[in-house]
């Protein structure tokens, strides 16, 4: 075959430019570490790493996320036990005014003290955080959650309002996992049930009467020894009335020895006519500090499941009430706790009365408390799978690591071998080019 000048130098251009090209891409290779410049270079190992590198992107994007709920929960949990201490406080010093020995200008300083506290509890529950938005607002992050409203009259003293609403902020924190990263202000401060949290104790008549106990009776918390007959009995056919399911203990004297007596004291809906009381129980004999069980002995028969203990000597037409328990908030227990420290203490009936209703309000004092305890428990709960998580997706992202390192990472001493033998391969052809393309048939003659 004849062989032209033209394709000599043709094919030894194509040669050294074909190995410069070789050798320019091992230069990349070594100089980026990578093995996979283009997808052309191994077009399934690129598509493998186009999928692990999404993977490892939404996984941090979690992780961020999960930072963020860490964030937002350390900030609640730091609300939440300051809320604790605060509660606390106040319990202290509403026992130590429990003391009747005090004077009335010394609960009256006492009543003073727990309004800064009370100021105090309601700035904590108007917390924001980094970004300005309320802590306890539920989704309603823009709005002030808790309003102290102006009194409008001794009978409607000021009561503070919740604007914020029911719901939790939630964070995807994990392919199939959402988590709460607030608390919303409704179920820390407003939902509260009151007394022992099925049911509240209280002086006087549960029927809407207005007289005062005259005798030295005071009434505990009451306790709910089983919770569903308590529950089946609420919901029965009972009550007389459909609206203020409330029982009554009635004391009399009887030769000289007190008795009481339960009675039915529910209502009916207004505008229905009033309904008298309606013994429930047969007239028993009364000893001070002895369990009452809560049970009907006349049809239809019901056991609550419950009783109460009072305590002193009622006189005869005594009565306590025990109402089913509702939610009151925090502040209305504090509010209403300053408004007994500055009530005047004239009498033994009115420190009698006085000793009861403190004894109710730190009750409720202790409800809210728990309440708090519970929250807290969950923001630590949630703190802690966050740490999980964190740790979960710390080794994850390691093992996406090393995926992608096996499918582009560079072999440095494959590659530099490479580069040396195509080093060498290019200075070859370039040593022949020039061999050939100096070879001419005018240097023999």
């Amino acid at each position: 075959m004849r062989i032209s000048t033209n394709q000599l130098y043709d094919a030894g251009v194509r040669g050294m430019e074909r190995n410069q090209t070789q050798l320019l891409k091992l230069q990349e290779q070594i100089s980026s570490g990578r093995r996979i410049l283009t997808p052309a270079d191994d077009p399934i190992g690129a598509a493998r790493a186009l999928t692990v590198t999404q993977t490892r992107e939404v996984a941090a994007q979690y992780a961020r996320n999960q930072g963020t709920a860490a964030d937002r929960l350390g900030l609640v949990d730091s609300r939440l036990a300051a809320v604790t201490d605060l509660l606390q406080s106040v319990r202290d010093r509403v026992i130590q005014a429990g003391n009747t020995v005090l004077s009335d200008s010394d609960r009256r300083a006492v009543a003073s003290e727990l309004e800064a506290r009370f100021e105090e509890l309601l700035g904590i529950a108007n917390s924001q955080n980094a970004e300005g938005d309320y802590l306890f607002a539920g989704h309603q992050g823009a709005t002030t959650p808790f309003v102290l409203s102006a009194a409008t009259s001794s009978a409607a003293p000021a009561s503070v309002s919740y604007f914020g609403d029911n719901g939790e902020r939630l964070l995807q924190v994990g392919p199939t996992q959402q988590m709460a990263s607030s608390v919303a202000g409704s179920d820390l401060f407003m939902n509260i049930r009151e007394g022992n949290g099925s049911f509240v104790t209280a002086a006087g008549s549960g029927g809407g009467g207005t007289l005062a106990n005259q005798g030295a009776g005071v009434i505990d918390g009451g306790s709910v020894l089983d919770p569903q007959k308590w529950q089946r009995a609420l919901n029965s056919d009972f009550w007389q009335g459909s609206s203020n399911q409330v029982l009554e203990i009635r004391f009399s004297a009887v030769a000289g020895v007190s008795h009481y007596q339960l009675f039915d004291v529910s209502t009916a809906v207004s505008p229905d006519p009033a309904l008298p009381a309606r013994p429930v129980s047969d007239l028993l004999p009364f000893t001070a500090g002895q369990a009452i069980p809560l049970s009907a002995s006349v049809a239809p028969v019901t056991d609550f499941g419950a009783q109460v203990v009072i305590n002193g000597l009622p006189a005869d037409g005594d009565s306590f009430s025990v109402t089913p328990s509702a939610n009151k908030s925090v502040f209305a227990t504090m509010q209403e706790l300053i408004g007994l420290l500055r009530s005047p203490l004239g009498s033994s009936e009115a420190r009698t009365e006085f000793t009861g209703k403190l004894a109710g309000h730190l009750i409720n004092l202790d409800q809210a408390q728990a309440n708090v305890g519970r929250l807290q428990a969950s923001v630590g709960a949630r703190l802690q799978a966050l740490d999980g998580l964190g740790s979960s997706s710390t080794a994850v992202d390691i093992l996406h690591e090393q995926s992608l390192s096996d499918l582009q990472d560079l072999d440095y001493a494959k590659a530099l071998s490479d580069f040396t033998r195509q080093q060498m391969s290019l200075e070859a052809a370039q040593r022949s080019f020039v061999t050939i393309s100096g070879l001419s048939l005018f240097s023999y003659l």
